[in-house]
Formats: structure tokens, C-alpha cells, sequence
């Protein structure tokens, strides 16, 4: 009898936390991209150095990107986002922290495409600022998709464009994220 309750238990405890684990996902190559339309000169940026993780069972969801892995056409351009404009060599990464706040409205167990409300607080140039923004989850399987396009203003970053070049920057800037989760084991 004693058996049978020791192997009862292990057995419970083994469940538990294979469930605990098959609900985490991430990644280490999302992609982060951001668009700049100006009148003179249209600015793009792509990294697709980002990781997250997101918790399906209760929604918590983080990522964090280096600023240098980002990749303009133009060197300069990049050179000018580094060292003028963002100062990565002091404000290395950027980062979200927050959760799906309509969780119960995603079966992450179905395949499908899901809406989500995100909320929580992103930090670049170690400025941190609440957001509620859009987007959508599609769950293939193994592998969910998280994607979102959104707006942000520069100067809510502190990123100050100088006068000389004002009308080369947009005040704000779209931003889309695409993280290609899969299940951690």
C-alpha cells in the first residue's frame, strides 16, 4: 500500500510539472522591426535577435532585445541610431514585461489565430512606460506565432532628434514584433 501511494504521488508530481513546463514558450530569434517615414528619407530597422517567453496558462509575457543587433541599409544610418540616438553603449537593451490580459479568450492548445490585449511596460533607454497594444497569437501545433504592430513616440524614450535633422526622423515610429515561440522542454 505504502508503494502504491509513493508511486501515486510521483506519479501526480511528474504531471505537474510537465504541465508546468508545456505551458512556457519562447524564442531567441523573434524579429523586431521599426519604420521611420519622413519627408525626406524613409528610416527601416530589422532585429532579429529577440527573445521572449510566454506563460499560456496565465498569460505573462516578456521580451528583450539588444539595441545593436539592429540592421539598417544604410551604415551610417545605424552608426547615428547607436551612438546618437539610442547610446547603446549605455542603454544596451530594450524590453517588455506584461501580460495577455483577455487569456481566457486564447486556446493555446487549438490551432488558430487568437486577438489578444497585451498590457504592460516597456522600457527602452531606461525609460519605462505603460502600454496596451494589440495583437495576435496563431498556435500551429507545437509552435505559436505572437505578432503586433504598433506606434510609439520617440520622445516618450527621451530619444531627442536634433533640429538639424528633424525633418529626416518621424516623432513616431511603427514598430512590429514577430516571435515565432515554441514549446520549452
Amino acid at each position: 500500500m505504502k508503494y502504491l501511494k509513493t508511486l501515486l504521488l510521483l506519479s501526480v508530481l511528474v504531471m505537474m510539472y510537465h504541465d508546468v513546463v508545456a505551458q512556457n514558450y519562447m524564442t531567441r530569434n523573434g524579429m523586431i522591426r521599426f519604420y521611420s517615414e519622413a519627408p525626406l528619407e524613409n528610416i527601416e530597422a530589422v532585429n532579429r535577435q529577440v527573445s521572449s517567453v510566454i506563460n499560456t496558462e496565465t498569460g505573462e509575457f516578456v521580451f528583450r532585445v539588444v539595441m545593436r543587433s539592429f540592421n539598417f541599409e544604410k551604415a551610417l544610418m545605424q552608426e547615428h541610431f547607436n551612438e546618437n540616438y539610442i547610446e547603446s553603449h549605455k542603454y544596451p537593451n530594450a524590453s517588455f514585461q506584461g501580460r495577455i490580459t483577455n487569456i481566457d479568450e486564447i486556446n493555446f492548445s487549438v490551432p488558430g489565430e487568437y486577438v489578444a490585449q497585451v498590457e504592460g511596460e516597456l522600457t527602452i533607454r531606461d525609460v519605462t512606460r505603460s502600454i496596451s497594444k494589440t495583437g495576435t497569437f496563431i498556435v500551429n501545433g507545437e509552435e505559436i506565432l505572437g505578432k503586433s504592430t504598433f506606434d510609439i513616440a520617440v520622445a516618450d524614450y527621451n530619444i531627442r532628434i536634433p533640429t538639424a535633422v528633424v525633418n529626416n526622423i518621424a516623432e513616431v515610429v511603427e514598430v512590429t514584433v514577430e516571435v515565432p515561440l515554441k514549446k520549452m522542454n
